[in-house]
């Protein structure tokens, strides 16, 4: 048995219709003049009216992985990255996690998943490296989680955020000392027992200078239960 139609309110319809183009015209005019005054520009070379232009795309898909080994982070088994710091890898890490580039994060989620590969890892979980909710209502993002998820995808694996916390607001590492992140971080994070223990993880996160980061996430890991711990970032600052 059908039901009788609605009668409908042409009148209003037609004036809601006319409302909303009228809104969404008015939403392009101020982005097309803000875009006009403000054009946006390549994160890679600065070329104007592209946020990430195609030459700096096929530079980033061109660039060897280069396995960076960090030995130095103590309660993490093994750390790697794609790439140091620097050039056109650099540039794309800025571009994603300062810049809104979000498209950057499957190139570099896919760099992760091969540096990856190359390990002798048998991974069961991973876990971007968190911001705090405040940072995170700020820039509308978190840049670790955006490349794992990508990363996750490539390699088949669980990506699971919920697992790792971020407690207590810190100020940027950027500019700090060796001891001054140490102390900026410590105690920061909590896992959730019921995510990690038993499992053997991967961080993570997009840049990894000094290890201080990672080794308070798998600090907080291993106290909730972790089996073993292992971390992965983008790029890697050599340091003297």
């Amino acid at each position: 048995m059908s039901l009788p139609l609605q009668p409908q309110n042409t009148s209003s319809q037609a004036r809601s219709n006319t409302g909303l183009v009228f809104s969404t015209g008015i939403h392009r005019v101020l982005n097309a003049c803000i875009d006009l005054i403000f054009p946006p520009c390549c994160a890679g070379c600065d070329r104007v009216d592209q946020f990430w232009c195609e030459r700096c795309q096929l530079t980033l898909e061109s660039l060897p992985i280069q396995n960076v080994i960090k030995q130095d982070v103590a309660s993490i088994a093994f750390v790697a990255a794609t790439g140091t710091h620097d050039g056109i890898l650099r540039k794309a890490v800025q571009g994603l996690k300062y810049r809104n580039v979000r498209q950057l994060g499957e190139e570099l989620g896919i760099r992760l998943a091969a540096t990856a590969r190359m390990q002798e890892w048998t991974i069961d979980i991973m876990i971007p490296v968190p911001l705090h909710a405040d940072r995170l209502k700020q820039r509308g993002y978190n840049q670790a989680q955006v490349i794992c998820e990508y990363a996750a995808e490539q390699l088949e694996l669980p990506c699971v955020p919920q697992a790792l916390k971020r407690e207590r607001y810190s100020q940027s590492q950027v500019g700090l000392s060796a001891k001054e992140r140490k102390e900026n971080v410590a105690d920061a994070f909590s896992a959730a027992p019921n995510l990690v223990s038993g499992n053997t993880v991967l961080i993570v996160d997009d840049v990894c200078t000094t290890g201080s980061t990672l080794n308070e996430c798998a600090q907080a890991l291993i106290a909730a239960g972790a089996r073993q711990v292992y971390a992965l970032t983008v790029t890697a600052a050599i340091t003297a």
